[in-house]
């Protein structure tokens, strides 16, 4: 063949070629059950499963069994100090003793006495003088208590005449029930109030227990108070203890401030009541203020329980005029107290809201009784200062005697 046979072949190749149809396109058959796109999985749920409940729920949820498990160990914690009360309640007043003697241990200090001999004589003054006004209470008492029997007869006799020929005009039926109601519940409520006084006290062998155990626990807590809570901070992790040692020095300062202004309104309120019920000749003036001072440690209850026991025995003693006046004068020493020498002395430090403070006692007189309402609105005073430095973010300051925060603390 020759050499134009094969070129004429060639292009006849190509023509033909050029003229055949394209082959038609391949579809891709869909797929008959295409699968549906996964749910999106957050970064807080630990399975496709809890991707699915709503975040609302998930969020209940979690609260809804962290408060359980807060509420089980505070029940456990309330039980296991209901069982040792009888050291925990003596262990409270110490420390509301200490807070309350610290001041006068420094000043013996920085007159260059010893650790320990200032404190056994700040212990030994105040033990003097709360033994000399517990005195000086009690005989009063028993001086007067003839005559105040003698005028209360008169003036229940009074408040019967009245009743009958008032405007109430109650018969003798009515006026028993009445009183017998009034008797019931006074014996109801006094129960319930000095249950946990009564269950701690029960015999005169823990009432000494108790005492000795205040003494020896204000003296070491007054001496060695810095010491033992340095080594209870070593008792958590390392890196807790700057939180811990901070707290615990904030919550100590809230304590102090609350028990001298505590102590300071208690002897304003004293003086000021005291001093108008010698001025109308009202029988126990020192009795009644020392009770006014006592009743001002439970604050808005304590001081209108006392300043009620007052004016009663007014009432019984000199007349209802009298009582009035008596019952203006608390009213204005309870609204002096609460406007001006509360937020005044206090301060922010240790300001709650009355609220707390009413829910507080209430709860502590539940618990403990009368002990119970002396020690709530200091707790929940030093829990509200625990609480706000533990959730501030700085780093507190390395005071000159602070806890050493290294791996290798002893």
């Amino acid at each position: 063949m020759g050499r134009l046979s094969r070129i004429r072949r060639n292009l006849r190749r190509a023509y033909e070629s050029s003229i055949q149809e394209p082959p038609e396109p391949v579809v891709a058959e869909p797929p008959l059950d295409e699968p549906e796109p996964a749910p999106e999985v957050h970064a807080t749920t630990m399975s496709r499963d809890d991707a699915e409940v709503p975040h609302a729920l998930r969020l209940a949820a979690a609260w809804s069994w962290r408060l359980i498990v807060v509420g089980v160990i505070g029940y456990v914690l309330l039980r296991f100090f209901g069982t040792i009360r009888i050291v925990v309640i003596p262990l409270s007043i110490a420390l509301l003793l200490s807070a309350l003697l610290t001041p006068a241990v420094g000043w013996l200090l920085k007159l260059r006495f010893p650790r320990s001999l200032a404190t056994g004589l700040v212990l030994v003054a105040g033990l003097g003088a709360v033994v000399g006004t517990l005195t000086m209470v009690v005989t009063q008492f028993v001086d007067g208590l003839p005559e105040l029997s003698q005028n209360a007869t008169v003036g229940i006799r009074q408040i019967q005449t009245w009743l009958r020929e008032g405007p109430l005009h109650l018969d003798d039926q009515q006026f028993n029930t009445a009183l017998t109601t009034g008797q019931q519940w006074l014996d109801q409520n006094t129960q319930a109030l000095t249950t946990g006084a009564v269950s701690t006290a029960a015999t005169v062998f823990e009432l000494f227990t108790g005492a000795l155990l205040v003494l020896f626990s204000t003296f070491f807590f007054l001496r060695d108070g810095r010491n033992i809570w340095r080594f209870g901070v070593r008792l958590f992790p390392v890196n807790a203890r700057w939180r811990m040692a901070d707290a615990g020095e904030a919550s100590w300062q809230t304590l102090v401030a609350y028990v001298r202004a505590t102590v300071l309104v208690a002897f304003i309120d004293a003086v000021g009541i005291g001093l108008f019920l010698f001025i109308f000749n009202v029988p126990f003036p020192f009795p009644l203020a020392a009770l006014v001072f006592l009743g001002a440690f439970i604050p808005i209850v304590g001081a209108t329980v006392s300043g009620a026991v007052a004016i009663l025995v007014a009432l019984v003693d000199s007349g209802w005029v009298t009582a009035l006046i008596i019952l203006g004068v608390v009213i204005g020493v309870q609204q002096v107290e609460g406007h001006i020498l509360q937020p005044l002395i206090m301060g922010r430090a240790v300001a709650i809201h009355p609220l707390a403070v009413i829910i507080g006692i209430a709860a502590g007189v539940v618990l403990a009784g009368i002990t119970g309402a002396l020690v709530a609105v200091p707790l929940i005073a030093v829990l509200n200062t625990a609480v706000r430095r533990f959730t501030t973010d700085r780093r507190p300051e390395v005071p000159p005697d602070a806890v050493v925060v290294t791996p290798n603390t002893p």
